[in-house]
């Protein structure tokens, strides 16, 4: 009775893919002014809270992710300014992580993809503010001795699907909607 329980288990294991845990990962960010440039933007880190990828054979089949919204930093500014710009990035202006601490991506689809570097298309859901929307972006992504690598090419989603807007009496004339990410995942 245990061998079948146990053949039962692994098959299960086999037909609906096996999960990893991620282990590493760095995700960066850039924002800009309406005049999109280095010296009108500004760029930072938001840190994974947890997260799991799932492998069917070698091939990522799904998985998901959960930012830490708290854990937002701007990392081109250091000092008094940087901390002003890591204040009006939590609070209500934009992302209000005392209200929503974290932000979800949950992956829908992985297809192959024609560029050489970036092999995958990855769909998925982003939730932020408690907004959800489809997003698509190319990755690399690479799997060898048990570790799932995901790299992102940089991308872009637009802040208004997410509430994410500057709500002063300027609203949203001096930044722009999009915001750009890079991304980068291990899991074991």
């Amino acid at each position: 009775m245990k061998k079948i329980f146990l053949l039962a288990v692994v098959a299960s294991g086999l037909a609906f893919g096996q999960s990893k845990k991620v282990v590493a990962s760095d995700v960066h960010w850039w924002g800009y002014k309406v005049a999109k440039s280095e010296a009108s933007s500004h760029d930072g880190t938001v840190k994974v809270k947890s997260g799991d990828m799932i492998m069917k054979g070698n091939n990522l089949v799904g998985g998901s992710f959960v930012l830490d919204m708290t854990s937002i930093n701007a990392t081109d500014l250091s000092g008094e300014y940087q901390q002003k710009l890591n204040g009006h990035l939590k609070n209500g202006d934009f992302f209000e992580v005392e209200k929503f601490p974290t932000a979800s991506f949950k992956i829908t689809s992985v297809k192959k993809n024609s560029d050489k570097i970036y092999n995958s298309l990855v769909t998925g859901n982003l939730t932020v503010k408690g907004k959800t929307s489809a997003i698509t972006f190319p990755a690399k992504i690479s799997y060898s001795k048990g570790v799932v690598s995901l790299v992102s090419e940089k991308f872009s989603f637009d802040r208004q699907k997410f509430d994410v807007a500057y709500k002063s009496t300027m609203q949203d004339v001096f930044v722009k909607d999009d915001i750009e990410m890079l991304v980068k995942v291990s899991a074991k």
